[in-house]
This record gives structure tokens, sequence and C-alpha cells, in this order.
């Protein structure tokens, strides 16, 4: 097992490496000059100059990228010229929206996919189960802004049950306290959630239907043990490892949608401020956003493959 988890360890830090060497050469090599864009139209080529040098962009590619590498280490992700303020900052004044939603989502979606996927697999063929595939093709085929909009216009325009955009805070100086929190995020949640319950119920309708095949639970029925454990302590606890994997996999769907979620509901996260760098070409920030979305992504898949342990003793050995 040690050997295990120490092969997983070890085989991160080569990718996160080439994704941070990745995320810094896509903003170096992409088109314009961002010292270009803050000095502005009317500026001369002697002001654009001198705002390279204290960027930083005079220097060749390799050092530029060592000095980065450098200041992430000590937590410093840069500066942004356009809301001046550090990086970080900025990060941590809209974390917590973002990982409001995020975390939210994941567990509206299990809680709805995992049963649903589970009834769907045990009455395959009937009802349930034609209705999770018209579901799961609505759910990868509409796009995440139209469900927002469609829900907006039911349950906040023409119900006036839930607000419309905004997002009120859970802690700090201006909480507004819990219910007031919850019911902000009623609507994203139910937003993005939607995708998410079609991958994870079609992988759950799957995987449980293909252990209700093996010979373990013929025998488990044979002893006389109830459905319903059968279902539960059988089927599902052997098919929890595909079903983990891909809520994994689903991070990166979780972190495109949350961009565009947070842009329909008005959300102050971390997809409203990549937005917004992105359309001020706001380079440091891109670069410390992106880098941090994907060295989430490397460290959850990470623990996904260290989950395997609790859930197939096997892996261990």
């Amino acid at each position: 097992m040690l050997q295990f988890l120490l092969r997983r360890i070890l085989a991160v830090l080569p990718v996160l490496f080439v994704v941070s060497l990745v995320v810094f050469l896509i903003l170096r090599l992409a088109p314009g000059d961002p010292a270009a864009v803050i000095a502005g139209n009317s500026a001369t080529n002697e002001d654009i100059a001198k705002i390279q040098v204290q960027l930083g962009l005079d220097r060749s590619i390799p050092v530029q990228y060592g000095i980065w590498m450098g200041n992430v280490f000590q937590g410093d992700l840069g500066f942004s010229y356009y809301l001046n303020k550090p990086v970080t900052e900025l990060i941590a004044q809209r974390v917590e929206p973002t990982l409001s939603l995020a975390f939210g989502t994941v567990i509206l979606a299990i809680l709805i996919a995992v049963p649903l996927g589970t009834l769907a697999a045990w009455r395959m063929g009937g009802w349930l189960d034609r209705l999770l595939s018209g579901f799961s093709v609505a759910g990868f085929s509409v796009p995440v802004f139209v469900i927002g909009y469609l829900l907006i216009y039911l349950f906040a325009i023409r119900l006036e049950w839930l607000p419309v955009q905004g997002y009120k805070s859970l802690s700090g100086p201006s909480a507004a306290g819990p219910w007031a929190w919850m019911r902000q995020l009623i609507l994203p949640w139910m937003t993005l959630a939607m995708i998410y319950v079609a991958l994870i119920a079609r992988v759950t309708r799957a995987s449980v239907s293909e252990a209700l095949t093996e010979d373990y639970i013929r025998t488990a029925r044979a002893k006389g043990i109830t459905e319903s454990a059968v279902l539960l302590r059988h089927a599902l606890a052997n098919a929890a490892v595909p079903i983990v994997t891909v809520v994994g996999i689903g991070i990166a769907l979780l972190i495109g949608g949350v961009v565009v979620t947070e842009t329909v509901y008005a959300i102050p996260g971390l997809g409203s401020l990549t937005v917004d760098a992105v359309l001020n070409r706001d380079f440091p920030v891109i670069q410390g956003l992106v880098l941090l979305f994907s060295v989430s992504y490397v460290l959850i898949n990470l623990l996904v493959d260290l989950s395997y342990l609790v859930l197939d003793p096997r892996i261990r050995y």
C-alpha cells in the first residue's frame, strides 16, 4: 500500500511541472503585448518598452519562467495591472462563492445521480431507465447557460420563488446567514448539477447493472439476503470505483461550468474573475487562475486514486 501511495504522489510532480509550463507558455506565446494593452492606444514605443521592463517581459522566456515559478513557490501569483491588486488577494476575495457553488453542485449531483442510476439498473428497461436515458441526452446536449436562463424564467420570474442573481456571503462582516446563502445558490446549483447528474447517473447505471450479473450477486440472493441489501451492500459497493472515478473526471466539466454559471447568475467568484481578466487581457490574473484550476484538478484526481485503497482493498496488493 505504501508503494502505491508513493507512486501516485511522485507521479503528480512531473504533471504539475508540465501544467505550470504549459500555462506559462500559452500566455507568453499568444498574440498581443500586455505592455501595449497597459500603455493604451496613445502610448509611444518608449512607454511600452518601460512597461515591458517593469513587468520583466524584456527578459528571455526561460528567465521569466524561472522568476514566475520562484514567486509561485512563495505564494506570489503576480500583480493585476488592471485591478491594481495582487492576484492572490483577488483569488482570496472570490474563492468563497466558487467553492460554495462547486461543492454544493457536487453534493447535490451525487445525492440525485447515484440513487437514480442504481434504481435504473435495478429495473433495467423500465420507465425509470428510459427516463434516465432521455435525461442524460438532454443534460449533455443543452448548454449550461440555456438551462440557467430557463430556470431563472420559471422559478425567479414566473413563480417568484427564488432570487434571480447575486450572491449572499456565508462568512465575514457581510454574512447574510445560512438560509439566505443557500437560497441564493439553489438555482446555480440546479443549473450546474444538470450535466453532472447526467454523467454520474449513466455511469452508475452501467456499473451497477454489470455488477448485478456477477456470480456473487446470485450467491447472495440464494442465501436469502433481501433485495435492498443485495443492491446496496453488494452491487453498489462493488461499483463504487468507476463511480468515484467519473466524479473526479467530472471536475473538468465542473470547472468549465462554473465560469458560465457565475456569469449567468452574476456571482462574484473565480469564474467571473476569469471572464473579466480575459476581456481586459489581464495576463497575471489569467495565468494565476488557470494554474489554480489546473493544480486543483490534478490534486482532485490524486485524491480519487488514493480513495481506491478504501473502496477496493485488492488495490493495496
